[in-house]
């Protein structure tokens, strides 16, 4: 087969590092891209942990400078914790599933060889998927208040109770406008990337990428009404700890602990977008029949 021509320059290449025998693994994608023409560079942390020393280390800061694709080997977790970081710099992102479910890494190991030339030449389909980006807000002893936290999520924020087995009282606004109370172990405002994650196993609806809106999902709530619910991406949603004896807050997988009676939770769209490539052919269906295993049973 003759060498395609490849539409990108430069491509860092991201692993999860601390997986067993991923090196090879990373080794034999690193060929792939120099054969199919490209510069090669490995994310910082990845270089440091495998001890691969053949290409150039890179910074988060310097692939956003230096690269035009980030390929991540890995997980869903990987996909969601590199797409964070290179989102700011409007890098598309390629993924290689090592894992096992796999949404968004859709390339399997055993096809690599022949889907990413391909990919790389242009032939592929690309989306572009909202982002949430959150804040805790805490009142403070001159009357003001103070943000004590800030981040970025691709699937889900989540307040939750602690460690503790009490419920947590919350109180949810969008745009100022009272939603509801809950008396839960906790809310979920979910993306529709995260809509087939956390929310989807606490009894949420899955939203399809393209759609504009977060689906609000209580967690065991007290009160079988509280229902979740869909809404425009384009507010801001607030939930208040209004009672709690231990409550957390988290953005995908980074924690903040400790939240207070009257801290506020703020949750809105990002600015900034993530890219995804797939191979070409792709369509968001065809991976939810294949992940959740809808097309079992039909002869």
């Amino acid at each position: 087969m003759p060498q395609l021509p490849c539409r990108f320059r430069h491509a860092a290449l991201v692993g999860k590092y601390h997986a067993r025998g991923i090196r090879p693994v990373l080794e034999d994608v690193a060929h792939l891209l120099v054969r199919a023409g490209l510069d090669v560079s490995l994310e910082l942390e990845t270089a440091q942990n495998t001890g691969m020393t053949d290409y150039p280390a890179l910074s988060v800061q310097d692939i956003g400078k230096q690269c035009d694709v980030a390929v991540v080997l890995g997980g869903d977790g990987t996909m969601l914790a590199t797409a964070r970081e290179l989102a700011p710099f409007d890098i598309p992102l390629i993924g290689i599933n090592q894992g096992r479910l796999g949404f968004i890494t859709d390339i399997q190991h055993k096809e690599m060889a022949t889907a990413l030339p391909l990919m790389l030449s242009g032939q592929y389909e690309e989306e572009k998927r909202a982002m949430l980006a959150g804040a805790v807000l805490r009142p403070n002893r001159d009357g003001g208040v103070d943000t004590i936290y800030e981040g970025f999520a691709i699937n889900e924020v989540v307040v939750s109770r602690g460690a503790t087995a009490s419920m947590v009282e919350l109180r949810a606004e969008v745009d100022g406008q009272f939603v509801a109370n809950y008396r839960a172990d906790g809310l979920i405002v979910a993306s529709p990337t995260g809509s087939t994650a956390y929310s989807l196993s606490a009894g949420g609806p899955i939203m399809h990428p393209g759609l504009g809106g977060w689906v609000v999902v209580p967690i065991a709530s007290h009160t079988l009404s509280n229902r979740p619910i869909v809404v425009p991406d384009s507010g801001t949603i607030t939930i208040e700890i209004v009672a709690a004896k231990d409550a957390s807050m988290n953005f995908d997988m980074q924690s903040l602990a400790s939240l207070l009676p009257g801290d506020r939770v703020t949750v809105r769209r990002s600015a900034h977008r993530v890219r995804f490539l797939h191979p070409k052919g792709w369509n968001y269906y065809a991976t939810l029949r294949r992940k959740l295993r809808w097309n079992e049973g039909v002869s």
